[in-house]
């Protein structure tokens, strides 16, 4: 916008300097950023009103044209229109499912069938066993023992 180079710049730098001098230069720098600052300020919000009535402007003209076309179609296709009986009708969509897979209303979906491990998939896994321990003890008895103990010399919890 406005095209300051380096040696403009230099140039309202000194003659700021000369004509302020030193000691009240900071303070003028100051009431000079508060200006700019409120200028950026004032300058964005009525950028933004702008902004907020040009779409408003855009929106109404949508909907404008939205109530022409619905009007146009609905003037060319009145047959189209659902009377209140017809409304009420199911609509068919030209998928009907075969009686014989639908399940009756209320039933709960069958199990899976177990498969052998040779029919399962890489992806799934086989069902976890737990075997016993090998000191002899018990599910009963680890489970006893109170959480973070730990077994006593003799194997006991």
């Amino acid at each position: 916008m406005f095209d300051i180079g380096a040696t403009e710049l230099l140039l309202i730098v000194v003659v700021a300097v000369v004509v302020i001098g030193p000691k009240d230069l900071p303070l003028a720098m100051r009431t000079a950023g508060r200006w700019i600052g409120k200028l950026r300020r004032v300058s964005n919000h009525f950028r933004a009103g702008l902004d907020a009535m040009v779409r408003e402007a855009e929106m109404e003209e949508m909907e404008r044209k939205w109530r022409e076309q619905n009007a146009r179609i609905m003037r060319d296709h009145p047959a189209d229109a659902a009377p209140d009986a017809a409304a009420a009708a199911p609509v068919d969509r030209g998928f009907t499912l075969p009686e014989s897979s639908a399940p009756p209303p209320g039933a709960l979906p069958a199990p899976p069938d177990a498969a052998s491990p040779s029919d399962q998939r890489p992806d799934e896994q086989a069902p976890l066993t737990v075997a016993a321990p090998a000191d002899g003890s018990s599910a009963e008895s680890r489970s006893a023992a109170p959480a973070g103990a730990l077994p006593s010399q003799d194997g006991r919890p």
